[in-house]
């Protein structure tokens, strides 16, 4: 019998620990298709899983827990963060709703593109 090829897909993703004070993030998905829909942006594959592992095993409940844990990160008004990835090549914007233990990816992209947008917005 043959394997579907999901399973080969899904021998990608990260292995996900769902404890209840893990970090869920919504979604991998977003960061996927950055680097995967431009082979230019490939290179923020494994920083951009790096982040989304120590994401994912987090416990943040406040935003001081975010900068322990990601001091070049950049608090932002309203649950908003910005993280530098890839050596401050790109740039991750993340909503994290604090009480729930959830974070909402709402942009990636490099310097350039992180100018052209408000991060409190998107």
């Amino acid at each position: 019998m043959a394997v579907p090829s999901i399973l080969f897909a899904l021998a990608e993703v990260p292995i996900r620990d769902y404890t209840a004070s893990a970090m869920r993030i919504i979604s991998l998905s977003t960061l996927k298709a950055f680097w995967d829909g431009t082979p230019a942006y490939r290179d923020a594959r494994e920083p951009g899983l790096a982040w989304y592992r120590a994401a994912c095993g987090a416990n943040w409940s406040t935003p001081a827990d975010v900068k322990a844990a990601f001091r070049n990160a950049s608090i932002l008004k309203d649950g908003r963060v910005v993280f530098n990835l890839a050596g401050n090549k790109y740039r991750l914007v993340v909503w994290i709703n604090y009480p729930y233990r959830v974070a909402y990816v709402r942009f990636i992209g490099t310097h350039a593109q992180y100018d052209a947008i408000d991060a409190q917005t998107i």
